[in-house]
Parts: C-alpha cells; sequence; structure tokens
C-alpha cells in the first residue's frame, strides 16, 4: 500500500528503527529522502547513508549513530503534513530547544538545516525537526 506521507514514513522507519536499536534501517528512495538523510549526516545524527539500486525505485541504507547504547537520535517530529504544509521565512525560522536540535527545511536553495538557512537569508517549507 502507498503511503501518502512519503517524509512522515521515513521519519517514523527512523523512530521506530531506533527505538528497536537496530543499527540499519532500510527505507524506499526518493530525492527529497536522498537529501534529507544527508542533512542528517552532515549534522552527525546518523553514520551514513548508501543508495541501493534494485532495479525499480531504489534503497536508502542508513546506518544509524550510537553513544554507547544510547542513540543520537533522541527525537524526530515532522512539521509540514500534506494537509497542513507550514512554510517559514528567513526570520520565522524556529530554534529546535535553543539550537540544540535542527529543523530541516526545503528551500528554493535545496534542503538545509535551519542555521544554513538563516545564514543564506532564506525560507521555505519546515519538513521536520529533529534533536
Amino acid at each position: 500500500m502507498a503511503s501518502s506521507d512519503q517524509i512522515g514514513d521515513f521519519l517514523t522507519r527512523i523512530r521506530n528503527a531506533v527505538s528497536a536499536g537496530h543499527r540499519t534501517v532500510e527505507i524506499p528512495a526518493s530525492n527529497l529522502k536522498r537529501d534529507i538523510a544527508r542533512v542528517l549526516q552532515d549534522t552527525g545524527f546518523i553514520r551514513k547513508f548508501v543508495v541501493v539500486d534494485d532495479k525499480r525505485q531504489g534503497i536508502i541504507k542508513i546506518l544509524l549513530k550510537y553513544n554507547g547504547r544510547d542513540s543520537v537520535i533522541h527525537g524526530l517530529e515532522r512539521v509540514s503534513t500534506p494537509g497542513r504544509r507550514r512554510y517559514a521565512g528567513a526570520k520565522e525560522i524556529p530554534q529546535v530547544i535553543n539550537g540544540l536540535g535542527y529543523a530541516i527545511l526545503s528551500t528554493p536553495q535545496g534542503v538545509m538545516t535551519d542555521v544554513q538557512s538563516r545564514a543564506a537569508n532564506v525560507g521555505g517549507e519546515i519538513l521536520c525537526k529533529v534533536w
């Protein structure tokens, strides 16, 4: 069955893998999911990700990051949903836990964190929050 919220499914799979203590998680690939995984890797929330070509859609294999037994990812929250899109200008981008987490935005210049978006002075759709 096809999911209507691909980003929500992406975040839920990561959240479930972290709560189960898995080291890896496999997610059906898309360009937006690849960009979000790249941002998660750049910010240090995951070790790395690899896109595997399966002659169809492709699969993103994410290697999760742990400090001992505790996951580096403490929370993932979907902000903009298909039924309610959330946009913010460069000046209105929210901070996540007073700067300890990141908001991931889809901007005209690509997918980036809230910090990068403020530095580039560009707003966009707030996809999710990670802390």
